[in-house]
C-alpha cells in the first residue's frame, strides 16, 4: 500500500469521531491547504463557513512545509480538506495529527482514487496530483467537498447542494470552453511545454502533448539531457513557444529558449501558467474557473489558437467612438447575435459609454 493511500485511509477512518450532529449558531471555520481546493469550499459553503487557505499565490505545495501557524489553523478550524495523492507530502504528519484528534479531515481526490484508471502515475508508479488541470476531474471534487459539508452541518445540506450544482454547471461550461478553445490549435502545434510535468491531466483531457523539463514533483532535479532532448524536440518540430510557471524557477525553460536559438529555431516564452497555486486572492485569476480560464487562454494564444478577447471569463466592454455590433464583435472573435442576445438588445444602436457584456463561448 501506498503512503498517500495509507494516509487517506488513515484520516477518513478517523473521521467518524467527530462529525457534527446539528446546526451551527455561526460560520464555521473550514481549512484547505491549496487555493483550488479553498475555492470550492468558499463557493459550495457560501456565508456558513470562514475558509483558511495554508499554501498562498506563487508557493509550490511540493515543498512546502507547514508553519507553526499553519498548524494552528488546522488545529483550530472545524473541518479540515487537503488534496491527496502525496501534493501536500510534507504535511502528511500534520493531517494525521489533527485527523487523530477527532477532526474531520478529506481528501478532495478520495473519490476519484479507485475509480479505475483515472489517477494518472509517473514511470515510478508515483501519483500525479495535479487533478484539478482537468475540470472533469475536478468536479469529482466538489462532490466530495458537498458532502463533507453537508455532514458536518445538516441543517443546510440542501443549500450546499444546490450551490455545488450551480458551480458544477459553470465547471462544465468552463470545460467546454477549454475543449474548444484548445481544440482550434492547428494539431502539429498541441504541444506544451512547461517546468514540470503539471499539466498531464489537461493534456489528457484536452489533446495536448505535455512535456515537463521535472517531474511531477518539483523536488525532482532536471539533468542537462533532459534538457537537450527537449531542445532538440523544439527544433525538430518547430514548437513556437513554451511556458514558465508562477510557482516554479524558470530558469530550465529559458535554457531551453537559448538552447533552440543557439540551433537556429526561434522559440518565445508563451505566458506565465497557474499550475500549483492560482492568482493573487481576489483576482479573476484567484479563482479556480480564472486559473484554469487563463492557463486555457494564455496555452491556445500563444501554440496559433483562437480565443475570444476576453477568453471563457465574464468580460465588459466600454463602447467608444465609432464602434459598432459588428466592428465590436469582430474584435472579439463573436457573432453580433450572441453579443446582442448577452446584453438584451432589439437593434444595433448601441451608444458612446454604454458597457456591454461579453458573453463566453
Amino acid at each position: 500500500m501506498t503512503i498517500d493511500k495509507w494516509l487517506t485511509w488513515a484520516v477518513a477512518g478517523l473521521l467518524t469521531l467527530s462529525l457534527a450532529q446539528g446546526a451551527w449558531a455561526k460560520p464555521y471555520t473550514a481549512a484547505a491547504t491549496v487555493g483550488m481546493i479553498a475555492d470550492i469550499v468558499r463557493e459550495v459553503a457560501g456565508d456558513h463557513a470562514k475558509v483558511e487557505g495554508i499554501i498562498g499565490e506563487g508557493v509550490d505545495p511540493h515543498l512546502y512545509k507547514p508553519t507553526r501557524n499553519d498548524v494552528i489553523t488546522l488545529s483550530t478550524a472545524d473541518i479540515v480538506f487537503y488534496n491527496g495523492l502525496m501534493l501536500e507530502g510534507k504535511m502528511g504528519d500534520v493531517l494525521v495529527a489533527v485527523a487523530r484528534k477527532g477532526k474531520p479531515v478529506y481528501a478532495v481526490t478520495e473519490a476519484i482514487l479507485d475509480q479505475g484508471d483515472y489517477v494518472m502515475t509517473d514511470e515510478a508508479q508515483h501519483y500525479d496530483p495535479h487533478v484539478w488541470m482537468d475540470v472533469q476531474g475536478w468536479i469529482k471534487a466538489v462532490a466530495v467537498v458537498v458532502d463533507a459539508l453537508a455532514e458536518l452541518d445538516p441543517e443546510h445540506a440542501d443549500e450546499y447542494q444546490a450551490r455545488a450544482e450551480a458551480y458544477a454547471a459553470e465547471l462544465q461550461k468552463l470545460d467546454a470552453y477549454a475543449r474548444e478553445a484548445i481544440g482550434s490549435i492547428p494539431e502539429r502545434q498541441r504541444v506544451l511545454v512547461t517546468a514540470h510535468d503539471a499539466f498531464n491531466y489537461m493534456g489528457r483531457a484536452y489533446g495536448l502533448d505535455v512535456r515537463g523539463i521535472q517531474g511531477l514533483s518539483t523536488e525532482s532535479e532536471a539533468g542537462v539531457k533532459d534538457i537537450e532532448d527537449l531542445v532538440s524536440f523544439l527544433v525538430e518540430h518547430q514548437i513556437p513557444a513554451v511556458f514558465v510557471e508562477t510557482s516554479v524557477a524558470d530558469k530550465n525553460v529559458r535554457a531551453l529558449v537559448e538552447g533552440a536559438k543557439a540551433r537556429g529555431h526561434d522559440v518565445v516564452i508563451g505566458g506565465e501558467l497557474f499550475s500549483d497555486a492560482m492568482g493573487k486572492p481576489g483576482t479573476y485569476e484567484g479563482t479556480y474557473i480564472g486559473m484554469v480560464d487563463h492557463n486555457v487562454t494564455t496555452i491556445t494564444r500563444a501554440l496559433g489558437g483562437q480565443v475570444p478577447q476576453g477568453g471563457f471569463g465574464p468580460s465588459d466592454y466600454v463602447v467608444k467612438t465609432g464602434d459598432t455590433l459588428t466592428s465590436i464583435s469582430n474584435s472579439l472573435g463573436i457573432t453580433v447575435a450572441a453579443l446582442k442576445e448577452a446584453n438584451d438588445l432589439d437593434d444595433d444602436r448601441i451608444s458612446v459609454g454604454q458597457t456591454l457584456h461579453i458573453p463566453r463561448l
